[in-house]
């Protein structure tokens, strides 16, 4: 998806895609950091545009970006300057927040003066900081200690935890924005999903012109042109609304581009499967995996069904008009 995006950012894709071809999966975690703590000074599409290309790599940049961003956002600039370089220097970090609901507009942990509760869906990261809430707001924590256990997540590429607090010393780092997170959150996944459909229906179309049944290659049949081509149109508006998103942040961009970044890949790995035949149901086929990151992304940060219900709200639908667009 070239469209929008700068020459330095198609540069960056080069880079990491030449690197990723020669076995290559090590990511700078300081992309979006800026260079005086030890960054490479880049923004939010450097970060999405390196998550489009690892797609399934397992990697905590999504996790770490989110860290980071949520530290500066505090304004706290001792903190920044003794966390971002580490973070920089290669230290995963993550962000505890919801609870075991899954809503993602409430933090689960609470503080006055220790840090108690359960976070769950935490993301893989050493360095771990903990939205929770406060008689003056949300606010960014530094637990001194926390127990992390890690969970039988459906998608094996994305390993979650649960992140316990029970009166946990904690430093207070400074103010949090929950929902500017989240959607900071949802856009960089939404990119994310996107470029996954892309790589899915790439592999796809791959084998419809390789796999011959009744003498001809089963991508010359009709039928499954059609269905390929409606995957096609899929997976670019999944890109645009993605791209639009990134470029152009606000709540209503986000949740549009998590609810159809989400129903996309879903649909174009559930086609994956069908179109592979019986060789998509064995794990020597990655066709799993792509299944697995499509419904475990679409539960993170928040399902379809609730971004739905935030956009028509956000766009000032009633509950009746929000139900027909479902």
């Amino acid at each position: 998806m070239d469209l929008g995006l700068t020459e330095e950012q198609l540069a960056l894709r080069a880079t990491i895609r030449s690197a990723i071809s020669r076995g290559r999966r090590e990511i700078d975690l300081g992309l979006s950091i800026p260079d005086t703590y030890g960054g490479q000074g880049g923004g939010l599409a450097e970060v999405a545009v390196a998550l489009g290309e690892l797609r399934l790599m397992p990697n905590p940049l999504l996790s770490s970006t989110l860290a980071a961003q949520a530290i500066l956002a505090t304004g706290n600039q001792e903190a920044c300057a003794r966390l971002l370089p580490r973070i920089a220097a290669g230290e995963p970090a993550t962000l505890a927040w919801t609870d075991h609901t899954g809503h993602w507009d409430t933090p689960a942990c609470a503080y006055d003066g220790t840090l108690t509760g359960t976070a769950h869906y935490v993301l893989d990261g050493d360095l771990t900081l903990v939205l929770a809430r406060t008689e003056t707001g949300p606010a960014l924590m530094l637990p001194k200690t926390c127990f992390r256990v890690d969970t039988n997540a459906l998608d094996p590429t994305r390993p979650l935890a649960t992140v316990e607090c029970a009166d946990t010393p904690a430093e207070h780092l400074g103010p949090a924005d929950p929902a500017a997170l989240r959607d900071l959150a949802v856009t960089l996944l939404a990119y994310e999903q996107a470029e996954i459909a892309a790589e899915a229906l790439a592999r796809t179309v791959d084998y419809a012109k390789n796999r011959v049944q009744f003498g001809r290659p089963i991508g010359s049949f009709q039928a499954i042109k059609h269905r390929l081509a409606d995957l096609h149109l899929t997976v670019e508006t999944a890109r645009s609304a993605a791209l639009h998103a990134l470029l152009n942040p606000g709540p209503e961009q986000a949740a549009l581009a998590k609810v159809h970044c989400s129903e996309a890949l879903s649909t174009v790995a559930g086609e994956m499967i069908q179109l592979h035949g019986g060789i998509a149901i064995t794990w020597e086929h990655e066709a799993h995996l792509f299944f697995k990151r499509a419904h475990g992304s679409a539960q993170l940060f928040g399902s379809p069904e609730q971004h739905l219900d935030r956009l028509t709200e956000l766009l000032g639908f009633t509950p009746s008009q929000s139900a027909e667009a479902r």
